[in-house]
């Protein structure tokens, strides 16, 4: 496969799972997936793992599959897989890491996309339930949370 049209892939596949990543939290993890998700915003648990980390689990299942198939169905599955890995691994650095502090690095990251993102993540959070959080991906945050 020609190098540039991998790495369009790679890069197409990789912008497309920011929409995933809002379509996801907005349509499933918080509608007929919410007894999953639910643990992420309700903080009523003492294990580290949480019933929402099935959804993370679910894309690397998809990216494998990717890495198992390329050779048997289409070569571009390749930079499909690594897109969907890149992206996880950039989601789970933002959001679990980041944001959430599940491992304690970044604590001291404060410019203007640092801020934005943790103000806009506390402002879905601030919703409890099912319903009525702003739902958003994690590269592609409204620009009303990156005031001063």
């Amino acid at each position: 496969m020609n190098i540039f049209l991998w790495i369009a892939i790679f890069l197409g596949t990789f912008i497309v799972m920011e929409g995933m990543a809002w379509f996801t939290h907005k349509y499933v993890m918080h509608g007929f997936l919410w007894s999953l998700h639910k643990d992420h915003h309700h903080k009523k648990h003492s294990s580290w793992w949480e019933r929402n980390d099935l959804f993370f689990v679910f894309y690397a299942l998809v990216s494998i599959g990717c890495f198992l198939f390329y050779d048997k169905i289409w070569q571009g599955l390749l930079p499909i897989g690594f897109g969907i890995l890149a992206y996880g691994i950039t989601y789970f650095t933002v959001h679990d890491i980041f944001i959430h502090q599940r491992f304690k690095l970044f604590r001291n990251a404060n410019n203007k996309y640092a801020k934005g993102i943790r103000r806009a993540h506390k402002m879905h959070h601030k919703h409890l339930g099912k319903d009525d959080g702003e739902c958003f991906g994690m590269l592609f945050v409204p620009f009303k949370y990156f005031k001063k």
